[in-house]
């Protein structure tokens, strides 16, 4: 490694931190090495920013937001925090005259395993937003170990591995040993009495957990906000532990801390036994304790009382995982603090605020009583007293019509007792919002109507929106370049204006310097599915994409029965298809979920003939790329042409992967479902492919029963043919049998999400966009416009709606401050 000419204060800190940090020699760095040494060196810069931006806070007294979420997808931080901070050419110029390549270095960062999917990415798309507006915020989370796990594909099937994401170190958090939580577990409860005979409830016999606060600083675009996200890691108590050592149990005293750390080790274990659905319950209290604890330490360090609680706190729960905020927030109150349940009900209910991400039962969490009361009993105690109460409110109302009180009940009567996640949201939030208009409607026409009719004011919609720092500056530089050269680069802070760009969609120069961006990235991802899968790809076809967690909602199936139906025209038929063509699918299905899996297995298993067979070289590729994670989303992303957004409409709650892809120049080819609906309002119908049922006429089908699988296949020859090759061994040779579950899905089962009833819509549209895409100049203009239209899908602008509809907060920028002084 050649001796740096370039030097700066960033240069002084990073070899600092290479010396005195690492305890590494100049001559013997690794680009591994190199990373930690530019980050910690970014770190430095952040950390001093984010001490101004809690002062800053504090001497303004703001009102702040507190936002609770299971999960949060951050992907590497070291390149957005460079972006953010405005450091990308001193960097870029430092690594060069070490004789390092940035991307190199950048890669040696791993993806953090703190999320799973959409829920996990969009709250860090929150976080970069609330930073980015001077909006006082802190994000509360669990500091998994494990991510989810890595995918690995062999003989076509996904296999799990350890995401040891922290095997090698991360130079992001700050340890917090002194602000460590104690939570309370287990036990049980006496049925005591006060002095003055009244009913005092006391939990005894608990087990103490010990909740180690792990600060990530958030960088706002500019550098002039860090906000904190604060995740904690399970330690066991050290005055439990000595106890049992003390007894000579040492054993025990070491599987007891084992099994206290686990609650941290990984991201969703398996609810398939009640073990692992135990430990997902106490990893839900774990977060939402020791988040509440941190909320109500940090509102008493400058109060007496809890009369302004609401007035400086919001806390947010993003989706079900941390409903048991609503009891803990009440203990604390009722038990700690001695409050009355009159007045500490109002500053909960207050307080809270709750966003619901699915309409899917199974994802709408329900714990079973006797598991409550083991793990929780004085949360359970609580929860029935909250039940109580609300149940006489909605009696009130509906005092003779007993179905609609059993709908709206945290209690779920039956053979086994359940707590309703989703109604404890809901009774203990004064706001409950979807994430796009569709969903919205149907959380109060389907999902909740009689809490609707209850409560009709505290419904409302926050259309999802992402960042476009890291999804479009960060991810498609090419394309950002030519963005900035056109119209100036406010958009990075403001996506509305990104509408200039309709003045070039018609120029040719413009098209043009698209059209070269979109390749260089068509080239970038060709290399990564030449180095993953052995496959190579044609940069000029076109790059039909869907990346997204595998589920029969998604119908990733739908769009690999249109890929067999395209084969067969291919080589049965001798018809080509208007423009070759790329599919290219990435993405994980659940460890327990067999026909996710499976899915998978038949993707791969279809590549593998069709990519083999000469009659469709030149013509038609699949490609599984393995693994799918921010990283690789980043790459795959700017390439596409075509975004698959093909769920069963009614059923996807927004999608933020539609947006991510419009922002960088792909059209969507979707059915009218989640924020698809919104895409086509905002861009017109002529530069979207829409196809398929509406929500609401799957609906009366399911219920009318019309839709007859088996007569659709007579009256469908061409779907017919595509069925049967799945009863065949084409695709499976030497394993008769292999994927005769999708012809049974698709009859005998009854085609639950509409497969066949969408497809000869779907076959159109799809022959529709692959014919337009052979007309460059159309496809581009159409492209730029999708872009130009697409600025209501920042999430700065729906940070906006959220603070001022629903959390009551207000930009606290540094100039502020310095006009109080």
């Amino acid at each position: 490694m050649r001796r740096d000419q370039f030097q700066s204060p960033l240069y002084d800190s990073i070899h600092k931190h290479i010396r005195y940090s690492l305890a590494k020699e100049y001559d013997a760095l690794s680009p591994r090495d190199v990373f930690h040494g530019v980050a910690l060196a970014v770190r430095d810069r952040l950390v001093d920013t984010m001490l101004a931006t809690e002062a800053r806070y504090r001497k303004a007294k703001v009102k702040r937001l507190y936002y609770l979420s299971i999960e949060y997808l951050i992907g590497r931080s070291l390149s957005n925090n460079i972006i953010n901070l405005g450091l990308m050419d001193e960097v870029r110029q430092i690594l060069d005259d070490m004789g390092l390549n940035l991307d190199q270095v950048l890669s040696e960062e791993n993806d953090a395993g703190l999320g799973n999917g959409g829920l996990g990415r969009l709250a860090v798309c929150f976080l970069d937003s609330l930073a980015t507006l001077d909006m006082p915020a802190i994000g509360y989370g669990i500091n998994y170990e494990y991510g989810l796990f890595k995918q690995e594909i062999t003989n076509g099937y996904q296999k799990e591995k350890p995401d040891n994401w922290m095997a090698n170190g991360t130079p992001w958090e700050i340890v917090r040993p002194e602000e460590v939580c104690y939570i309370p577990l287990y036990g049980k409860i006496d049925h005591a009495q006060d002095r003055k005979g009244g009913y005092n409830p006391m939990w005894l016999d608990w087990k103490l957990l010990v909740g180690v606060p792990h600060d990530v600083p958030i960088s706002g675009y500019g550098g002039r906000t860090v906000n904190t996200l604060r995740l904690f890691t399970a330690r066991a108590s050290n005055e439990f532990d000595i106890r049992i050592f003390n007894e000579g149990d040492y054993i025990r005293a070491v599987k007891q801390k084992i099994e206290t750390e686990s609650i941290s080790k990984v991201l969703y274990p398996s609810d398939a036994v009640r073990s692992g659905r135990e430990l997902r319950l106490v990893q839900e209290y774990f977060m939402v304790a020791c988040a509440v604890r941190d909320i109500v330490h940090r509102y008493l360090r400058d109060h007496d009382t809890f009369d302004a609680f609401s007035e400086e706190v919001a806390i947010h729960l993003n989706d079900t995982h941390p409903a048991l905020t609503v009891p803990e927030l009440m203990r604390v109150f009722v038990d700690e603090n001695e409050l009355s349940w009159e007045f500490a009900w109002e500053l909960t209910r207050s307080t809270l605020g709750y966003t619901n991400h699915t309409l899917m039962p199974e994802a709408l969490e329900k714990w079973p009583v006797s598991l409550m009361e083991y793990v929780l009993p004085r949360h359970l105690q609580i929860i029935y007293e909250i039940n109580q109460r609300f149940l006489q409110q909605a009696s009130a109302k509906w005092r003779f019509d007993s179905a609609r009180i059993r709908n709206v009940s945290i209690v779920e009567e039956g053979e086994q007792k359940l707590i309703r996640m989703a109604n404890l949201a809901m009774v203990g939030c004064h706001s409950v919002n979807g994430v796009s208009a569709l969903h919205s409607d149907l959380i109060t026409k389907k999902m909740a109507p009689d809490f609707f009719a209850l409560w009709p004011e505290i419904f409302n919609n926050k259309t999802n929106g992402v960042t476009p720092r890291r999804w479009l500056k960060l991810a498609n530089p090419h394309f950002s370049k030519i963005i900035t050269e056109a119209i100036g680069d406010d958009w990075v802070t403001d996506l509305t204006q990104l509408r200039k760009l309709e003045n070039y969609a018609d120029d040719n120069g413009f098209q043009q310097d698209f059209l070269q961006a979109k390749r260089v990235n068509k080239e970038r991802l060709t290399r990564i599915i030449r180095d993953t899968t052995c496959v190579i790809v044609d940069p000029d076809s076109l790059f039909d994409v869907q990346v997204k967690r595998i589920h029969e909602y998604k119908r990733q199936l739908l769009n690999l029965l249109r890929i067999i139906h395209e084969y067969l025209r291919i080589v049965q038929d001798n018809i080509e298809p208007s423009h070759p063509r790329t599919c290219i699918f990435a993405g994980k299905a659940a460890p327990g979920y067999a026909t996710a899996k499976n899915i998978i297995k038949l993707i791969n298993n279809v590549a593998q003939v069709v990519n083999n067979d000469p009659k469709c070289k030149g013509l038609l590729k699949v490609v599984f790329l393995p693994d799918y994670r921010v990283s690789l989303a980043e790459r795959i992303i700017p390439a596409a042409d075509l975004s698959e957004q093909v769920s069963t409409a009614g059923m996807e709650a927004s999608g933020t992967g539609n947006m991510k892809f419009t922002i960088n120049g792909a059209l969507t080819i979707g059915t009218l479902d989640g924020a698809n609906i919104e895409i086509l309002q905002e861009v017109g119908e002529e530069n979207i492919y829409i196809f398929g049922l509406t929500a609401s006429e799957i609906e009366e089908m399911r219920l009318s029963k019309s839709c007859d699988p088996i007569e659709m296949l007579k009256e469908h020859p061409d779907l017919k043919r595509v069925v049967d090759t799945l009863s065949s061994e084409l695709f499976s040779p030497g394993e008769p049998g292999l994927f005769n579950w999708v012809r049974n899905n698709l009859t005998e089962h009854g085609d639950y999400y509409m497969h066949l009833a969408d497809m000869p819509s779907y076959i159109q549209a799809q022959d529709h966009a692959g014919s337009e895409y052979r007309n460059k100049p159309l496809w581009s203009r159409k492209a730029i416009l999708n872009v130009a239209r697409s600025g209501k899908f920042s999430s700065d602008r729906t940070i906006r709606e959220y603070a001022k509809e629903i959390w009551g907060i207000n930009p606290c920028p540094a100039e502020n401050i310095m006009a109080l002084d």
